[in-house]
């Protein structure tokens, strides 16, 4: 029976190892999730506060307050970048968030209520534009969205006239010291498949020049 109690003494050994096996990838995994001195988490809001909206003048805001219709509207953000409301008067929108407005607002109105209520939601987005110019068939100035592209924008203007330099397209930004720089856009290189990388994604106030 040597050889029986050989056989399952064996087995008895690969198992054991596999247990033990089995902890220490489990003790490995629960290291790995721990930081280690100087290892940054990642801060789950600032993805929330990276795109956190500011609010534009010509933006239109909704704003209710719960239970007092009266003060609930919806209006457009003034060329001053103010709003007014009645018990809180003018107020300053432009430049701020919608959270941050929001607070103002139940701190204004916590003067005549016992716990306002607010609400602040950006309704259209009219603050963020772009313009072409040059030889399209309807140039000015359009409302921007996040994924508006140089290629969108020549469609939206209605195409390029008869008479457009199609391969001398260029995008004129504003940097945020002032300077100014351009960046081409071939239109019949990027129709094709090639140079995709030209067809940008517009950013507020660029404007797209067709010559």
């Amino acid at each position: 029976m040597t050889w029986y109690r050989g056989f399952y003494g064996t087995a008895a050994v690969l198992a054991l190892s596999a247990v033990l096996s089995a902890q220490a990838a489990v003790e490995v995994a629960s290291n790995a999730s721990v930081s280690t001195p100087g290892q940054k988490r990642a801060d789950p809001q600032s993805s929330t506060q990276a795109g956190t909206y500011v609010i534009g003048v010509d933006d239109v805001l909704a704003i209710s307050v719960w239970k007092e219709p009266e003060l609930s509207r919806t209006l457009p953000v003034r060329p001053d970048g103010k709003i007014t409301l009645p018990l809180v008067g003018d107020l300053q929108a432009a430049g701020t968030t919608p959270q941050n407005l929001q607070q103002e607002l139940h701190d204004r109105l916590a003067t005549y209520m016992v716990v306002p209520e607010v609400a602040v939601i950006v309704q259209e987005v009219k603050s963020k534009k772009y313009n072409i110019v040059g030889q399209v068939a309807k140039p000015g100035s359009y409302s921007l969205n996040e994924s508006m592209t140089v290629l969108d924008a020549i469609a939206e203007a209605g195409g390029l006239s008869l008479y457009a330099k199609s391969n001398a397209i260029y995008v004129l930004r504003v940097r945020p010291d002032g300077s100014s720089m351009q960046l081409p856009f071939h239109y019949k290189q990027v129709l094709k498949g090639t140079n995709l990388s030209q067809n940008v994604k517009l950013q507020s106030h660029d404007t797209v020049v067709v010559p």
